[in-house]
């Protein structure tokens, strides 16, 4: 099939245009003239566009004849700063003529747009009390970034009603690249020594830091490897089910910084401590028997095979894409 890929060189873009080439299918880019990320796209057969989610006219070239839109282009809070009318012209604007585009063409099979758990409210003051299921909890979204996906999630929802669109929403989890688990923030004290509690614990030497809650809990968490949201991103492709719906995509279950800190410890020679925070803790986890039921997504990587593929790659070994299941 011919593929469209907005955010082609993202983690995740580059990633999965990597992997549908593996499976003989055809891409094409839509890449923001001013991106200096095409390096490594250089050694891929993929047919790039040149211009911006903002301009109607990039966007009808770019998906004129394609069969399959992935939409992972946008704004993000990693990638900024952006400003709020970059969030608008962007995120929405951007989604919407991506959107009519679509709607043009009378060949589309499918309209996949990625959007983000950033849409929950994930931090109550206790944490979250019961798993989060993408169609048991009301989107909240909080900040500029959060509300232009929900919305770009409206927008998809309203042309699947209204035009029959085939649209199927990819909600996101934080998505971590190889090697960048090792040096996840929250996990070193000093990322946190400016924080007036933690001040007091530094002492010029790095420490891991086990976190707990007020009521000594441990902070738990759930994120993704890179590679097992590709898969789920394919795992949505061609499934008819899938049309009109709405899928959370993480890794096979959360972590804990109980199991997760004396591991690091152990696995990098680093000693920790553990501190009982009075902030809002960080406590949830996601339901993914949605994705599992209709996509059949069944992610791999768990965080202690993340953490040792980051030590392999690290190390100058390839750890692959796709998962092999």
């Amino acid at each position: 099939m011919q593929i469209l890929i907005t955010g082609i060189t993202g983690r995740i873009g580059s990633n999965l245009a990597t992997a549908l080439l593996k499976k003989g299918h055809k891409i094409r880019g839509l890449v923001w003239p001013k991106d200096p990320r095409i390096e490594k796209l250089s050694e891929l057969d993929i047919e790039l566009h040149y211009g911006s989610l903002t301009e109607p006219e990039d966007v009808q070239k770019a998906i004129n004849g394609v069969e399959v839109v992935y939409h992972l282009g946008a704004a993000f809070q990693g990638g900024g700063p952006f400003s709020e009318t970059d969030y608008f012209n962007i995120n929405i604007g951007g989604t919407f003529n991506m959107l009519e585009a679509a709607k043009k063409e009378n060949h589309l099979r499918q309209f996949l747009f990625a959007s983000t758990d950033a849409i929950y409210h994930k931090y109550p003051p206790n944490g979250m009390s019961e798993p989060i299921r993408e169609d048991y909890i009301s989107r909240e979204p909080q900040g500029w970034y959060a509300l232009s996906k929900s919305v770009g999630e409206e927008l998809c929802l309203g042309y699947w009603r209204t035009y029959t669109l085939p649209v199927t929403i990819l909600r996101f989890c934080l998505v971590v690249g190889a090697g960048e688990i090792l040096d996840f923030s929250q996990f070193y004290l000093s990322n946190l020594k400016s924080r007036p509690e933690f001040t007091p614990l530094w002492k010029g030497k790095e420490q891991l830091i086990l976190l707990k809650d007020r009521d000594g809990r441990s902070y738990k968490k759930h994120i993704a490897d890179v590679r097992d949201i590709v898969y789920g991103c394919y795992c949505a492709l061609e499934r008819k089910e899938s049309v009109g719906e709405t899928f959370q995509l993480a890794g096979p279950k959360p972590f804990t910084w109980a199991e997760v800190i004396p591991y690091l410890s152990n696995r990098l020679d680093i000693p920790y401590i553990e501190v009982s925070s009075s902030d809002t803790p960080t406590f949830y986890e996601f339901n993914l028997s949605k994705a599992y039921k209709i996509l059949n997504f069944q992610p791999q990587y768990d965080i202690v095979r993340m953490i040792e593929d980051a030590i392999s790659f690290r190390n100058g070994t390839d750890i692959g894409i796709l998962p092999t299941n």
